[in-house]
């Protein structure tokens, strides 16, 4: 019987979505802090965005075929600034800011409609809640999650920025398994993505995985395996509350 449920992030409990806007209010965002700290790139911002988006492209190089999170150091020291002459030692003492300050501006966040009526329902079944989100920013979930209002449904929140592990690593998935204390086969986890959210929890054996369709789910699904089921496919993620409210 799933006595647990794990919900990822963005996509899942919260919509997100990338539009112009977006992509340059989060530009500015890594300007402005930059400037904040005495640099001045002296670039005009157009070859400034080319820049910085070759810089997330190679760190994607790196990090996707690895499922591996580095730290915000490294990330923006590494990789993501490097065209600028900066690095690891000079971008960490405002690193997560950065980071952070990318989340939720490369991102149009909102809650999704439900998602407390449903948190509250599973609550009353007493099922144990958890999140386990792929995030290059070690402070922003939280905060998200406390700027919604939910923070306090969840017995656990295990970030890829934390553990080093990307979904669908399994790794990840163990860590979060063992703060929650629950057996996999009685767990169910919620995504939106096939090859991070129900890849990664079949692999580990967990008893159901809820599959909802966001932005980001054909952006992140190419060349997932034929065969690649979810347990349940939901349009509502309210349902995440009935179906498992009526399997009791």
């Amino acid at each position: 019987m799933i006595d647990t449920v794990l919900f990822d992030m963005g996509g899942t409990l919260e919509d997100i979505w990338v539009d112009d806007e977006s992509r340059h209010s989060s530009i500015q965002g890594v300007l402005d802090i930059l400037r904040a700290h005495g640099i001045d790139l002296n670039m005009d911002f157009e070859t400034t965005a080319q820049s910085i988006n070759a810089g997330w492209e190679r760190y994607g190089a790196y990090r996707d075929p690895r499922q591996r999170e580095l730290k915000p150091e490294e990330i923006w020291g590494s990789f993501v600034l490097t065209d600028f002459g900066l690095n690891e030692d000079s971008v960490r003492p405002y690193a997560e800011e950065l980071a952070h300050m990318w989340e939720i501006t490369h991102y149009h966040r909102t809650l999704r409609p439900h998602v407390k009526e449903m948190l509250e329902g599973l609550k009353g079944l007493g099922m144990k809640l958890g999140v386990i989100s792929n995030t290059a920013s070690l402070y922003q979930v939280f905060d998200v999650l406390k700027d919604y209002g939910i923070r306090d449904y969840f017995q656990d929140v295990t970030l890829s920025s934390v553990t080093g592990y990307r979904k669908p690593d399994p790794n990840i998935f163990l860590v979060s398994l063992h703060q929650v204390q629950s057996d996999p086969a009685s767990c169910a986890y919620v995504g939106d993505t096939l090859s991070r959210d129900v890849i990664g929890p079949i692999r580990m054996g967990f008893g159901a995985t809820f599959h909802i369709d966001s932005y980001l789910t054909k952006l992140k699904d190419t060349n997932v395996p034929a065969d690649v089921k979810p347990t349940y496919s939901v349009k509502d993620i309210y349902e995440v509350y009935t179906i498992l409210k009526d399997a009791r």
